[in-house]
């Protein structure tokens, strides 16, 4: 049997008022949403604080008035004892004589309560929040006496079934990551391709061209370039070192710095610049006139058309030379660092700001998506961990990918069927992680099906 009872019926918000002490110091509590917990906020002393606060303890069930509907809700931890709250979190006495309470925690933890809360909220776009009558005297139908305890078997035979499977999804996705990995690194070890060398090798009775035979032809090239001044003489690279090899190459194959194999232009490799942050009153509205600021977001979301700022480079012209186009690989310097995307043909003509890097390359010397697999699998490691900074990382500055950077350089005939290859297996990798996703959502629908056979079921069986 299923009972209609209001939501007010045995959920009772209580308050606790505290009179806080101006020297004491107080944890101050904070939900997080999507169901990730009631967790400590900071700590304050009485005399910072300027809002009427109340006490929570250990046991309460908190949700978060603004977050409700989106799962700011839980439970006061033991570490959260006698913590404090604005007037904005509400917290409850559970009625277990209609919901047991741990069955009514269980259901929390499901999108049930998410519901509740939904249709409990009310306001303007800006200040949506739960509404106290519209929240409280919410109708359902709530199975009774044994027939709750059945559910809550129910759900804890299901949730340890889930858990076994959420593992198992887990290590599965930690499985294709490191497959992944292992696609890359072998990729830039050259052993995606050692059957083609043979085979090539076999057909044509020769070796391809060596990948050091592309760097003498354009070091000629650069050379006749200074020598008309229409480039700049550079200061030499360093050597590379033994210590600085990590692997051995494949006959053909070449150590090298990104330098040699950038575009011969004057600004192939460029940092953003703007210095610390953009000024404001550098941003104008757009316009014919005006030029798209390139921002960390693009290398990290893959997408050209994210953010809205702008400047006039006729107001700037000191910026010229840090405009970037269609071709050009961005990559991002701080923070989450290591980050490639090239700006496809659509892509318009931009500026990058100070958490950018901009990398144009040679076309006959390397293949983008070559280098982009050769960015992913060794440099961006590399970066990751010379990184400087604590908080927030940062790549430094481009000298260091200059001079501490350096990886191996295929023929070019090969950096094309590598390309090829990495293309093929990554696909195979796609389709693995659809199904692991397929199988992520058939345990939500799982859950789901559960509540729906304890709560809608027992409304047709009070309609027969």
């Amino acid at each position: 049997m299923a009972k209609e009872y209001l939501i007010g019926d045995f959920l009772k918000r209580i308050k606790r008022p505290i009179d806080l002490e101006p020297n004491q110091d107080y944890n101050l509590v904070t939900i997080k949403m999507n169901h990730k917990g009631v967790v400590l906020r900071g700590k304050k002393k009485g005399c910072d604080i300027k809002s009427k606060m109340y006490q929570v303890k250990e046991g309460d069930f908190i949700l978060s008035g603004i977050d409700a509907r989106n799962g700011a809700f839980g439970i006061v931890g033991k570490e959260l004892e006698g913590a404090i709250v604005t007037n904005d979190f509400w917290y409850f006495e559970i009625d277990d004589k209609i919901i047991s309470k741990q069955l009514f925690l269980e259901l929390t933890a499901t999108t049930w309560f998410d519901n509740i809360c939904q249709k409990g909220s009310d306001g303007t776009t800006q200040r949506i929040r739960l509404q106290k009558d519209k929240f409280f005297n919410q109708k359902i139908l709530l199975p009774e006496g044994d027939e709750q305890k059945e559910l809550l078997d129910k759900i804890l035979t299901f949730k340890k079934g889930q858990s076994k499977l959420n593992s198992e999804i887990d290590s599965q996705k930690h499985l294709l990551t490191k497959l992944k990995q292992s696609i890359l690194q072998e990729a830039i070890q050259g052993k995606l391709t050692a059957d083609w060398r043979k085979q090539s090798r076999k057909l044509s009775g020769q070796d391809t061209e060596p990948a050091s035979e592309l760097l003498k032809r354009i070091k000629a090239e650069k050379a006749q370039l200074i020598k008309e001044k229409k480039i700049k003489k550079e200061k030499p690279l360093p050597p590379i070192t033994k210590e600085e090899i990590p692997f051995e190459l494949p006959e053909g194959w070449v150590w090298c710095r990104i330098p040699q194999v950038l575009a011969l232009t004057k600004d192939p490799l460029r940092r953003g610049p703007f210095g610390s942050s953009l000024r404001k009153d550098m941003f104008v509205k757009q316009s014919d006139k005006t030029t798209k600021v390139y921002e960390q977001q693009h290398a990290i979301k893959k997408q050209y058309n994210l953010g809205g700022y702008y400047i006039s480079v006729e107001r700037h012209p000191n910026l010229k030379s840090f405009l970037t186009g269609p071709g050009d690989i961005l990559v991002s310097c701080a923070g989450t660092i290591g980050e490639t995307y090239k700006l496809p043909k659509k892509a318009p003509i931009g500026i990058i700001n100070q958490a950018l890097l901009k990398i144009r390359l040679n076309e006959n010397v390397i293949v983008d998506d070559f280098f982009l697999s050769m960015f992913k699998s060794q440099i961006k490691v590399q970066v990751n961990s010379d990184a400087k900074g604590s908080a927030m990382k940062n790549m430094g500055s481009v000298k260091y990918l200059k001079n501490e950077l350096v990886f191996g350089l295929p023929p070019f005939e090969e950096q094309k069927e590598i390309v090829k290859k990495v293309e093929t297996l990554m696909q195979h990798c796609q389709e693995l992680e659809q199904e692991i996703q397929t199988s992520e959502a058939n345990a939500k629908m799982l859950m789901q099906a559960v509540l729906k056979e304890a709560f809608e079921g027992e409304t047709k069986k009070e309609m027969v």
